[in-house]
């Protein structure tokens, strides 16, 4: 039984991690459909190479930081237990890769490819598993500290707060250190509309993502006898509070509600286990707000050029997330207990502070030593012929 036990968990697991995988093409056509055909190849390669480079970084690196664990040992010593560390570090690997993955769509059509694969690395390597290393294994004090003075731990199932708010407030320094893209903010106050170049395929990316969430949230329970129907329920209905505030709030527009769900499951993420069905509805419902509301205003009154949104669909309902975890996950609303409002905000503060410290020193340094940005001719060429030497789209076929 032990033995069926074992590798029933590794195949639970590697189904999460597979799935998590998959979200990565999510990220891919979602930036895809939202860039310029003249940058879609760049979104394209950007996300499978941060995959690979985080995949570098967090073997070698990353993992060890935050869990103390590595792989110098033999194969037949880590094939123990059916191998079940091995896709428990593959799971873990596609939380951490949703990072770079996460900031690619903010600093879009205007960052150069090889400087931002450094900075993949050292997020993904040491920004990202520090605060990971806090909230998911006790280090450091602050889980423990947390517990004794508010009767409960930071509560992060499925890391609202531990990737998605850590990811976007990390974005937001690479997007205020790279600015604005040329012509998107004139000098007269006006704002150059770059509508997004395939709604087909945001929409694409939208729906692979909401599929693979299910695995994000539900198989963050890591082992079968404690996953629960809970999980997965919440998370519908959260998607479904952020379609429907985004549709009403956007006023139909297809970007907007293809983001909802997104940003109705950012939310989720941290109390999906504790919380009752219409909190998560309503978790995911003023995440929707929170989403379509700041995106307007960082991009139309506070010239924030993040192409995606990514500072606020992830930074922001990220960042309610954790702090709803607090509300709704406690039984006076219906949830399961044993979480603090208190623990919750102060967990979610942590995580923000290491982000735009991290995102700050990572971006600010590189911008200082290499530079980060594509030059003006280079951006008005656009990413896919100034890197990749070839277009999504070519304008007219070549005849031999």
């Amino acid at each position: 039984m032990e033995q069926i036990t074992t590798t029933s968990n590794v195949v639970f697991v590697l189904l999460g991690a597979i799935m998590v995988l998959a979200m990565h093409a999510g990220f891919a056509f979602l930036e895809l459909g939202t860039v310029r055909k003249k940058n879609q190849v760049n979104a394209l390669v950007k996300i499978l190479t941060d995959f690979g480079v985080s995949a570098l970084a967090y073997f070698f690196i990353g993992y060890t930081l935050a869990y103390g664990v590595n792989f110098f040992s033999s194969a037949e010593v880590l094939a123990q237990k059916s191998g079940y560390e091995m896709v428990k570090f593959f799971f873990l690997l596609t939380f951490a890769a949703a990072i770079p993955a996460i900031i690619s769509g903010g600093i879009a059509e205007r960052a150069r490819f090889h400087p931002q694969s450094v900075a993949t690395f050292l997020l993904v390597g040491f920004v990202y598993p520090f605060f990971e290393g806090i909230a998911w294994n006790d280090n450091l004090g602050l889980q423990p500290w947390l517990e004794a003075a508010f009767g409960a731990k930071f509560h992060d199932f499925a890391g609202s707060v531990v990737v998605h708010a850590v990811g976007g407030w990390i974005a937001l320094p690479a997007v205020l250190l790279l600015g604005a893209r040329h012509g998107r903010y004139t000098k007269d106050g006006n704002i150059s509309a770059h509508p997004p170049s395939s709604i087909p395929f945001l929409a694409l990316g939208a729906w692979i993502l909401t599929v693979g969430w299910f695995g994000f949230n539900v198989m963050s329970a890591q082992t079968m006898d404690k996953v629960s129907g809970l999980v997965a329920l919440n998370s519908l209905m959260a998607m479904v509070g952020g379609t429907m505030a985004a549709m009403v709030l956007g006023k139909n527009d297809p970007g907007f509600i293809h983001n909802g769900p997104l940003a109705g499951l950012v939310a989720v993420c941290a109390g999906s286990d504790l919380m009752h069905p219409v909190g998560a509805l309503v978790t995911g419902a003023v995440a929707g707000v929170l989403f379509v509301q700041l995106f307007t205003i960082t991009q139309n009154r506070w010239k924030i050029d993040d192409v995606l949104g990514v500072w606020p669909l992830h930074g922001l309902c990220g960042a309610w997330g954790g702090v709803a975890a607090g509300i709704f996950g406690s039984q006076a609303l219906g949830g399961i207990g044993g979480v603090s409002l208190a623990a919750q905000i102060i967990g979610t503060l942590a995580g923000i502070v290491v982000a735009l410290a991290g995102g700050t020193v990572v971006y600010g340094g590189l911008k200082a030593l290499i530079g980060i940005r594509l030059d003006q001719e280079e951006e008005w060429e656009g990413a896919d012929l100034t890197i990749h030497k070839i277009t999504a789209t070519p304008d007219r076929e070549t005849h031999w």
